[in-house]
């Protein structure tokens, strides 16, 4: 379906707004404003703030799962360390280009925000399931259960979401496009790392028992 640019635009507005002011800080209003579109334009594709906020974060996840689903169909022949390896690509690629409403959902989510969590509860648990699944898949079948392993795919989901719970850690170093791609590249590389570290070692511990 082939995106209305000025409704876009709307949402690019209110993203960038919520992400700088929260959404009470907010006013139908500044969105306008920023977006340079009529008050009567808002309400008409929205219907409130609210339904704006809705429709930006479930067009973010619907977008989200897709991402990650399709990059499973894509690398499905590669071994299963590479594909988690290009789905966590694909998951922080997506999560970067969608920056500010990124840190927005997950600052939310932080603080336990009604809204967010009734939006997002089936977005989250499939992603859960998607991620869950494929970071098992690089175990041996008869050690998926093991606590450890639990423990370690919480670190790898922390990973996942550290840069969107910190953003102004990262806010002098990631300016502009070019930056937003090394970003991606250096820290993919770094969760790409730690995770050959954890084959690694989950393999020793295999042959040692």
């Amino acid at each position: 379906m082939k995106k209305n640019p000025t409704k876009q635009k709307v949402i690019n507005a209110a993203s960038s707004l919520f992400f700088q002011n929260g959404f009470h800080g907010t006013s139908v209003r500044d969105i306008a404003d920023k977006a340079a579109v009529n008050v009567s334009l808002i309400s008409y594709y929205f219907k409130s703030k609210q339904g704006l906020l809705e429709y930006a974060v479930t067009q973010y996840y619907e977008a989200y799962i897709e991402t990650i689903e399709t990059s499973l169909q894509e690398n499905e022949t590669l071994t299963p360390l590479k594909q988690l390896k290009k789905m966590i690509e694909a998951i922080i690629q997506y999560k970067q280009l969608n920056h500010q409403l990124s840190c927005f959902i997950q600052r939310e989510l932080s603080l336990d925000s009604v809204f967010v969590r009734e939006m997002t509860v089936t977005y989250l648990a499939k992603e859960n399931y998607l991620i869950s699944n494929a970071f098992a898949a690089i175990f041996p079948e008869q050690r998926k259960e093991r606590m450890d392993h639990q423990f370690l795919l919480m670190q790898l989901k922390g990973m996942l979401i550290t840069p969107y719970l910190m953003q102004h850690e990262w806010k002098n170093q990631v300016v502009g496009a070019f930056s937003h791609q090394q970003f991606v590249k250096n820290y993919t590389k770094t969760i790409e790392n730690w995770l050959d570290y954890v084959v690694e070692q989950n393999s020793k511990n295999s042959r040692m028992n």
